[in-house]
C-alpha cells in the first residue's frame, strides 16, 4: 500500500438510542456526541465542558449546577432523566453516523454520513410539537431533512410533515464552550 496516503477516517455510529419519554412534546437535537474520552456519562451532552445541562439547570431549577456536581465533576444523570420525563423532553442527534475529519467534536470537521431518520423519530412521538436544534450544523441537517429554510439564531418556522401534526422548528445557540456566549445568555434563547 501507499505509505504516503493518510489513513481513512473511520465511520462512527451514534452511541445512544433516542431518549423518548412517553408523551414527549419537545425534541432537542444536537449533531453528535464528542469522542468517548470526553464523556462524563453515557447520555446526551456527556462532555463536562458543554453548557447544555447548565442551561437546563438554569431554566428548570434556577441553578446552573442542578444537574452537575462541580465537586465530583459528575453529572446527576438520574435527576436529568427525571427532569426530561417530567417536562416531556426527548433527545436525539441529527447524525446517525459520521466521520470526524479532525478527530475532535467540532461540528466544523464533522461529516454527516447518514442523518437520523426523522420520520421514525416523529412516529415515536405523536405528541411532539416542537424540535429545537442546538447549533448551526444540527439546524442545517434538520433544514435539509424537513425541507424548511435554514434559520437564524433564535428564529423558528412551522413544518407540516405529511405523516405528523405540525411541528415548530427552533434554532438555538450551540451549548459548546467553543460558542462564545455565557450559559445564562444561552438559557434566555432556550
Amino acid at each position: 500500500s501507499n505509505t504516503n496516503s493518510s489513513p481513512s477516517v473511520s465511520l462512527e455510529r451514534h452511541p445512544f438510542a433516542p431518549w423518548i419519554p412517553e408523551g414527549a412534546k419537545v425534541l432537542i437535537m444536537g449533531t453528535f456526541p464528542p469522542g468517548r474520552h470526553r464523556w462524563a456519562m453515557d447520555f446526551y451532552y456527556p462532555n463536562r465542558t458543554n453548557d447544555f445541562w447548565r442551561v437546563m439547570g438554569l431554566i428548570f431549577e434556577s441553578n446552573k449546577d442542578a444537574f452537575y456536581d462541580p465537586a465530583t465533576k459528575n453529572y446527576r444523570l438520574e435527576n436529568i432523566k427525571k427532569m426530561l420525563i417530567d417536562k416531556g423532553i426527548a433527545m436525539s442527534d441529527t447524525g446517525a453516523s459520521i466521520r470526524r475529519l479532525k478527530g475532535n467534536a467540532s461540528d466544523k470537521f464533522l461529516e454527516i454520513v447518514e442523518p437520523v431518520n426523522i420520520k421514525a423519530l416523529l412516529d415515536a412521538m405523536p405528541s411532539c410539537r416542537a424540535i429545537a436544534t442546538t447549533g448551526e450544523k444540527a439546524a442545517e441537517v434538520l433544514a435539509s431533512l424537513s425541507g424548511t429554510p435554514m434559520l437564524g439564531m433564535g428564529s423558528h418556522t412551522l413544518w407540516t410533515p405529511e405523516y405528523h401534526s405540525p411541528v415548530e422548528i427552533w434554532r438555538l445557540p450551540s451549548t459548546s464552550r467553543a460558542y462564545p456566549m455565557p450559559p445564562e445568555k444561552k438559557a434566555e434563547y432556550y
